[in-house]
């Protein structure tokens, strides 16, 4: 039987059919006996036979929502949308898939951020507004076209933006979420690639602002991440281009690299350019941003984007679960930031380790003699190149220190910073390999953080904050002694972080584990930490790891170290980056409260 693909329409419903998912030769058809509208012999639910994949109807679906259960795959999502946005959307990929409502009004001479859950539209919608994707306003039959698009936007500021794009009159530039692939892609020095997209003749001076100029002449193949992603940054900025996109600029940078970050990115900014952001790490966000889109919905099904707010009011507004203007409430769950209170009787000693040290040909590593409690969270916080992942592969036995005193007899989970996929093996396969705690994965990870989603999903199939999901499980349902994680928040939405957050706090005081934490995400750390172990000295040079101290004074001994100030919002108690030289910098220094505590 052939099946008719009608075009979207008005309804407020939303069938969505996960292709990757959905196996009819693997299954009895359960989606199909489920509907009580196919019982009545119309084709509600059918097997495409060019595809070879389920669709739905929309017109014909009653919302009853009994065949999302009934797929033994998990591959289907019904949702009613609110009759507000029951309108064509701005663009749809194919029959039952995401589809994005509303768009972004970027403003020259003003940094955007966008701000909301992975898979509701941010990277479709970056995608729209630098041409790589024309938008079909639900037309999923035929390419999109931008004169019905400028039809659309009439009267808009979207008008204006998107017949210049049509007329070839903005030039964009753009750096994207992956970085991994830039050494593949461009084989040669930092240097090369830089001069190949140095149109505004300003590599030297950008390359030192970024602090990328010791690293010119080195090989693209051998930088670490940090450094990779301060060259796709540079690389992006140096262009000259009427519009610059930057997709998850801070992942791997430290914190004080991502103030450098947003200091360059505003300049660009500042010279009347439009600039468009994606960022989970809402700490340095709006010391970024001038205005914020938050986009909402649910994620791999829809995604709408909210009107244009101040930066400070969208990230409250984002974090509060409401959105004021549109009278919408996004999330049950406020979320609200303040010091950790996770503080159970005295802890006992877990690990008493001896000072150790590793040496390297560039570099060497001292670390302080210290003790791991049990039950407690260890932030280990500083700048990048500058040992601590060196320090956990010690601890995990990955790397050996030279006095090769690490000779503890402990069962050690370790999370790598890089993740490495396998090829032809599902998450299932995975789990059910490692020999993790299915009881303790399916409790605490399985709904929590929608990994029943994609467990029959290939690993070399996930997008990065998928597979980062994935690892964290895997690490924290082995049976261990010690866990250790490193860069847990890479590619991880802001929702995602605090669910994490709130994971590793309860897996700490109930099994009485300690878990330590690399990551450069302050707001994470912030929130999670019971005490934290600060690494200075000089990076890519000498490093040095100090004891593990209270929270409180070892993040003011470390915004100390990088002259950093850090206030409190009285909303969300969420930390936001005082501006250098502004009055709140300058008084909080001057007090030596570099960590605020109100």
């Amino acid at each position: 039987m052939s099946i008719s693909l009608p075009l979207a329409n008005q309804s407020t419903r939303i069938a969505v059919v996960d292709r990757e998912l959905c196996n009819p030769q693997k299954c009895a058809l359960e989606c199909m006996r489920a509907c009580p509208i196919n019982r009545q012999n119309k084709p509600c639910i059918a097997i495409d036979p060019i595809i070879n994949k389920a669709v739905i109807d929309e017109d014909l679906c009653i919302g009853c929502r009994l065949c999302v259960p009934a797929c033994p795959f998990e591959a289907i999502r019904i949702v009613n949308l609110p009759k507000e946005l029951a309108q064509n959307p701005v663009h749809q990929f194919f029959k039952n898939s995401f589809r994005l409502y509303k768009l972004p009004t970027p403003k020259h001479g003003n940094v955007l951020a966008l701000v909301g859950r992975n898979g509701v539209g941010k990277t479709t919608a970056l995608k729209i507004l630098t041409g790589n994707l024309i938008p079909n306003l639900g037309n999923y039959s035929k390419p999109g076209d931008y004169a019905a698009i400028i039809k659309q936007f009439r009267g808009k500021e979207l008008q204006t933006f998107f017949t210049q794009a049509k007329e070839k009159k903005l030039s964009f530039s753009f750096k994207p979420q992956i970085i991994d692939k830039i050494p593949e892609q461009f084989k040669g020095k930092v240097r090369d690639l830089l001069k190949k997209t140095d149109e505004r003749k300003e590599l030297e001076k950008l390359a030192k602002e970024l602090q990328i100029d010791s690293i010119l002449d080195n090989q693209l193949s051998e930088l670490s991440g940090g450094e990779l992603q301060r060259v796709a940054i540079a690389a992006t900025l140096l262009k000259e281009s009427s519009a610059y996109f930057l997709d998850e600029p801070t992942s791997y940078l430290d914190v004080k690299q991502r103030l450098i970050m947003a200091g360059a990115v505003r300049k660009i900014a500042e010279n009347g350019k439009i600039v468009v952001v994606v960022e989970h790490d809402l700490a340095v966000l709006d010391y970024l941003a001038d205005y914020v889109n938050v986009f909402f919905g649910e994620p791999a099904v829809y995604g709408v984007v909210s009107e244009t707010r101040s930066s400070k009011n969208g990230v409250n507004e984002f974090l509060a679960g409401y959105l004021k203007t549109e009278n919408v409430r996004i999330r049950k769950k406020e979320l609200k930031f303040s010091i950790n209170s996770n503080k159970q009787e005295k802890k006992t000693v877990f690990l008493a380790y001896p000072s150790l040290e590793k040496t390297f040909s560039n570099f060497k590593l001292t670390v302080d003699e210290g003790r791991i409690m049990r039950g407690e969270v260890v932030a280990v916080v500083g700048a990048n190149g500058i040992g601590k992942s060196t320090f956990v592969k010690m601890l995990a036995g990955v790397e050996k220190s030279d006095n090769d005193s690490m000779n503890f007899k402990l069962k050690v989970s370790y999370k790598p910073q890089y993740l490495k996929t396998e090829e032809n093996i599902t998450v299932n396969e995975l789990l059910f390999r490692e020999k993790i705690d299915f009881e303790l994965f399916r409790t605490e990870f399985e709904q929590k953080l929608d990994l029943h989603k994609f467990l029959e999903k290939k690993l070399d199939t996930l997008s990065g904050g998928e597979l980062q999901k994935v690892a964290i499980a895997v690490t924290l349902c082995k049976p261990c002694d010690l866990v250790l994680l490193d860069e847990p928040t890479a590619f991880i939405d802001i929702e995602d972080r605090l669910v994490i957050a709130d994971i590793l706090r309860h897996i700490a005081f109930v099994k009485d584990l300690p878990i330590l934490v690399v990551d450069h995400d302050i707001l994470f750390q912030d929130y999670v930490a019971d005490r934290i172990m600060v690494f200075d000295g000089i990076p890519s040079r000498k490093g040095q790891g100090k004891p593990a101290q209270e929270l409180i004074q070892g993040m003011n001994d470390f915004l100390k170290t990088l002259d950093i100030t850090f206030r409190r919002d009285p909303e969300s108690g969420r930390l936001r980056a005082n501006k250098p030289g502004s009055l709140l910098d300058l008084e909080q220094k001057k007090a030596n409260q570099y960590y605020a505590l109100h």
